[in-house]
């Protein structure tokens, strides 16, 4: 795996719907901008499809199999027409388990988030399905996020589930940017620059003599839990 100050960032345009040949050129830490229709979802919808069953109407797997883990700031001017001036990510994470049956279901080949997702989702999940993972890039760029929404083509589940939670077809375009975070093939931007930084802190616990009085439990170790 290349080191991380050997990553050489380059810019990608990708279209979705997405094939999985695209994908397999993809690197942690290349920017990504993309164009075309994407959906959003979050804990609201996932609960509505694959908790109560209620399958959704468009055929995501051929016409927009790239989401969003965001709730857009969305205003409806008049009656099914919207405005979406900003959109921030939340939390992938919280999601862990419904990746899984987006993927294998609905064909979802890019999840566009933040806070990254667990390194046995990526190692099982996302390289099984040769799928990839993109972050957006700290905070503060709901704005310029929200200038690569061109038009709502679709919303689905609005009484259901409100305008935060519903699941938003969006027609985007130089819509970015964000980061590789998960390649196709499992690799991790985030847990490889852990790993990095942890390696370089074991080095501070060198020489340190223990305390003289500890807790219960106390030790002093980088890798172990302090209880």
């Amino acid at each position: 795996m290349t080191k991380l100050d050997r990553i050489k960032m380059s810019e990608i345009r990708i279209q979705s719907p997405v094939k999985k040949n695209e994908l397999k050129n993809l690197k942690i830490g290349d920017i990504v901008f993309v164009d075309g229709t994407i959906f959003t979802g979050r804990e609201g919808l996932y609960k509505h499809i694959f908790d109560l069953g209620n399958k959704p109407s468009i055929d995501i797997r051929n016409k927009c199999n790239l989401t969003f883990h965001c709730s857009p700031a969305v205003s409806e001017t008049s009656p099914g027409k919207y405005n979406i001036p900003a959109v921030t990510a939340t939390a992938s994470f919280r999601f862990d388990k419904y990746i899984p049956m987006l993927f294998e279901q609905y064909g979802v080949q890019v999840v566009i988030g933040k806070g990254g997702m667990q390194e046995y989702v990526y190692k099982e999940t996302f390289r099984k399905y040769g799928a990839v993972y993109l972050t957006t890039i700290g905070y503060g760029l709901g704005a310029i996020y929200g200038m690569g929404i061109r038009r709502v083509k679709d919303v689905l589940w609005k009484e259901e589930l409100g305008l935060a939670q519903a699941m938003w077809v969006l027609e985007v375009k130089n819509f970015g940017p964000f980061l590789v975070e998960c390649d196709c093939y499992g690799n991790s931007l985030f847990l490889q620059a852990n790993a990095e930084i942890n390696k370089k802190l074991e080095k501070l616990y060198e020489g340190l003599p223990q305390p003289k009085l500890k807790r219960i439990g106390e030790i002093s170790s980088p890798t172990e839990e302090v209880f």
